[in-house]
């Protein structure tokens, strides 16, 4: 394998050598890959089936699991997922050495918990380094997804399991567009998608944790530039209710969102590890503040979810619309 997709806003090229492998990673970003053709790639991704250890020799550790040899982060079992990667920046290029090496647990669980391995597999080569290296361009990691609702552009926030997914695939079906299901990147104007399977109820697809499975997302494109905010929480009301609200709220709950949200429990040690070892990029990412410059420029509403099947996207809108004039 060895193809091209964007990623968090990236260019992203990735060669694989392992037949398993590839076909992990082809799923993990699906109807995404293309051909690399003239692609001048931001991060470039290859993974060895070369099995021996990196080279230590001269390394000096970082902290556990991790070392610094000569320019280059060696990562062991980096975010839990089974492969060493040898990390490197050469000028405005991030390029990664990953070798399939798990201890004895992870390798366990790659076959009796395969979608915990393919959550972390994928997190440790196409989404991780490049939600890092979109940090060293500004662009913050945020548990939300930007998505057309006709004339608008929303930033659709909230925590894990409120109904965003279902909201949003409901938009897609009707021929509007997103950027993501999860998460993206933003720099606090434009939101970046990082590109994932949806997982739901009845996806029809691999099955996840929680009953869901998943499935491709029609309509994606790579960015959007959201022009409001909306932030879902559910409650136990019969229907949905609509609220103005204050950008100081509104930045918390895509904070608090962002720091909940299970796909981004790994990365944050990860993101410290790579900023203190190459001496680049923020070592926390700029979460609270991206999302404090969005929540002060764009009108914030909340949208309570009942109990009950609700209304789509479109009619919830246009009752906050109606709120907020």
């Amino acid at each position: 394998m060895r193809a091209a997709l964007v990623q968090a806003g990236e260019r992203l090229v990735v060669s694989c050598a392992e037949r398993r492998i590839a076909h992990l990673l082809a799923e993990a970003c699906p109807d995404a890959w293309h051909p690399v053709g003239n692609t001048v790639p931001d991060i470039e991704v290859f993974v060895s089936a070369e099995r021996a250890p990196m080279d230590l020799t001269g390394a000096e550790p970082l902290t556990r699991g991790a070392w610094l040899r000569r320019g280059d982060v060696l990562l062991t079992n980096a975010a839990g997922s089974g492969f060493d990667l040898g990390v490197r920046v050469e000028g405005d290029r991030l390029r990664v050495e990953a070798r399939w090496r798990p201890p004895l647990r992870e390798h366990a669980a790659a076959y009796a918990l395969r979608s915990r391995f393919h959550l972390l597999a994928r997190a440790a080569l196409v989404q991780y380094p490049a939600l890092w290296w979109a940090g060293r361009r500004g662009r913050a990691p945020l548990h939300a997804a930007a998505v057309t609702v006709g004339d608008a552009t929303c930033l659709l926030a909230g925590p894990g399991g409120i109904g965003r997914s279902t909201l949003l695939l409901q938009a897609v079906a009707a021929g509007e567009h997103a950027c993501s299901d999860n998460l993206c990147v933003s720099d606090g104007i434009w939101a970046h998608g990082l590109i994932e399977p949806v997982r739901v109820e009845g996806g029809g697809g691999r099955r996840m944790a929680y009953g869901r499975s998943e499935r491709s997302l029609p309509g994606r494109v790579d960015a959007l530039r959201p022009d409001r905010l909306v932030v879902l929480r559910r409650s136990n009301a019969a229907w949905p209710v609509v609220n103005p609200l204050a950008p100081t709220a509104a930045a918390r709950a895509v904070t608090a969102g962002t720091y909940m949200a299970g796909e981004l429990r790994r990365y944050w040690a990860f993101a410290a590890a790579l900023a203190l070892g190459t001496g680049i990029g923020p070592s926390h990412p700029e979460v609270a503040e991206t999302a404090a410059q969005l929540a002060a420029r764009l009108p914030a509403y909340e949208i309570v979810l009942g109990a009950a099947p609700s209304a789509g996207l479109a009619e919830l809108l246009a009752d906050a619309s109606a709120v907020m004039s």
